[in-house]
């Protein structure tokens, strides 16, 4: 059972609290621990892509891509992009009949609150009901996924995902000076149209440009 907010700033709010709550009950050694410096660091901020370095091997986030969607004093959160489950998400929007029929899958957004629903859209309009991320990218509702589906737009689309990934406050930044983490722009590959088995690959090779990728092993 997935359970989802009214309203997008709602459910930051309490996710936030909730997620960086998680994080600090539950800690374990750090993930830069498992890296191997092979990513020069670099600042990370709302709608950017997180990229896992290849030595990472946290299986909550090996050979991932995540969304940043929250970035801020209070901690980060994001959202794995490359990790489809087996999972329609007609499944679990069942009021949605218009989802019958059709094959978007639910992705495993990451390891907090898995049963969390999270809706991502790309949308060339304003609707109610929405919170920006970057460029076109924005979190909303199940109303509002009934309303792009309704009228779609061209180049419009989503994605459903059950959990996130949860950083307390100068956590990331911490792993990220490790070495475990690069980043890329928000618009340097197309999140919605991309396969997933190839986001992550394509962005390490994104990655190759000088002071990127360090050479020391």
């Amino acid at each position: 059972m997935y359970g989802y907010a009214s309203a997008p700033s709602v459910w930051m709010t309490g996710i936030m609290k909730s997620a960086l709550f998680l994080v600090v009950v539950t800690a374990v050694p750090s993930l830069s621990a498992m890296a191997q410096q092979e990513f020069v660091p670099s600042s990370v901020h709302k709608g950017a892509l997180l990229v896992a370095s290849p030595s990472l091997a946290d299986p909550n986030f090996t050979q991932t891509v995540l969304l940043i969607v929250e970035h801020g004093q209070g901690g980060t959160l994001g959202l794995v992009l490359n990790r489809p489950t087996d999972v329609l998400l007609a499944e679990v929007l069942q009021d949605l009949p218009m989802l019958k029929q059709t094959d978007h899958r639910l992705f495993g957004g990451g390891p907090v609150g898995r049963t969390q629903l999270v809706l991502l859209f790309r949308l060339g309009r304003i609707l109610p009901d929405v919170r920006h991320i970057v460029d076109e990218v924005y979190l909303g509702t199940p109303i509002v996924l009934e309303r792009v589906m309704a009228s779609p737009k061209p180049n419009e689309a989503f994605r459903g995902f059950a959990g996130f990934a949860g950083w307390a406050p100068g956590q990331l930044e911490y792993e990220m000076h490790q070495g475990s983490w690069g980043v890329l722009s928000s618009n340097a590959i197309d999140i919605f149209s991309k396969d997933p088995r190839t986001l992550w690959p394509d962005s390490i090779g994104l990655l190759q440009a000088p002071r990127t990728i360090s050479n020391e092993r």
